[in-house]
Order: C-alpha cells, then sequence, then structure tokens
C-alpha cells in the first residue's frame, strides 16, 4: 500500500502547491476532516480554513497553505483541490492581509449600519478570508 498521497492546489493563476504528504487536514462545511494516504475517494466542498499539509520528506515538515473555500477531490492517492485563491504561509505579506482585514471591519460596520445584508456578507468573507491569511501567515 502506497504511504503517501500527492497533494495539488490549483487556482485561477495556476498550481499553487504540488507536493507528496503523509496527511492533510482540512474544513469542510460539515467539519474537520483528515486525509491519509488509500483514503476512499471523495469530492467536497471546502470552507475559508487553515489546511495544514504533513510532507513525506520529514515527519516534523508541516506545510500551511490559506484556502478560499473550493472544492476538494480525493481518487487514488491524488488529493487535488480547486480553490480561488489559496497562499502558502511563506507567501502571504502580513501587513497586506493586516489592510484588507481593516477594510472588511470598515465594510462590514457600514453595511450594517445601512443594513445592506448583501453587502454584510461579502464583508463577512472578506473578513475571514483576511484573518485566515493572518493566521497562516503567522505559523
Amino acid at each position: 500500500m502506497t504511504e503517501h498521497m500527492v497533494v495539488q492546489i490549483v487556482t485561477p493563476d495556476g498550481i499553487r502547491y504540488d507536493h507528496h504528504a503523509t496527511f492533510i487536514s482540512v474544513t469542510t462545511p460539515d467539519g474537520e476532516m483528515g486525509i491519509l494516504a488509500n483514503h476512499i475517494n471523495t469530492i467536497t466542498p471546502l470552507t475559508v480554513h487553515e489546511m495544514k499539509i504533513r510532507r513525506v520528506d520529514d515527519e516534523h515538515h508541516v506545510d500551511w497553505v490559506a484556502v478560499n473555500g473550493g472544492i476538494l477531490e480525493i481518487k487514488d492517492n491524488i488529493v487535488t483541490i480547486v480553490a480561488d485563491s489559496a497562499e502558502r504561509d511563506r507567501d502571504i505579506d502580513i501587513s497586506r492581509a493586516e489592510r484588507a482585514k481593516q477594510r472588511a471591519e470598515r465594510d462590514l460596520k457600514s453595511a450594517e449600519q445601512a443594513h445592506q445584508s448583501d453587502d454584510v456578507r461579502r464583508a463577512q468573507v472578506a473578513l475571514r478570508r483576511a484573518l485566515n491569511r493572518i493566521s497562516v501567515g503567522n505559523k
């Protein structure tokens, strides 16, 4: 049996991640999901979350990726995530993420005061994404 799987994260900008892993952790609308090699073939939606990837080269080597929703497919030890955006911890500009957080907080407050439910939802999503990027960037 294979002891590892290939993990690929694809965005409209191309492949953002492509490595072998022994374990990954993702978050779906139903909760957290841990995936090991030889996992049953699956397709599931993902939420905005911090993806943990334990690489095969060293049991202590963990990559963190800020994933902004998307779809996960597991098929024959190939895990593919298709997302609007995804950033590895080393690629995140914390100051830019902090500015996005502040913008989202202002937009949320303004939309709530104006009782604009669509704008409230958009600002909430932007805030979740910014907070996710900050959290992963600080790993």
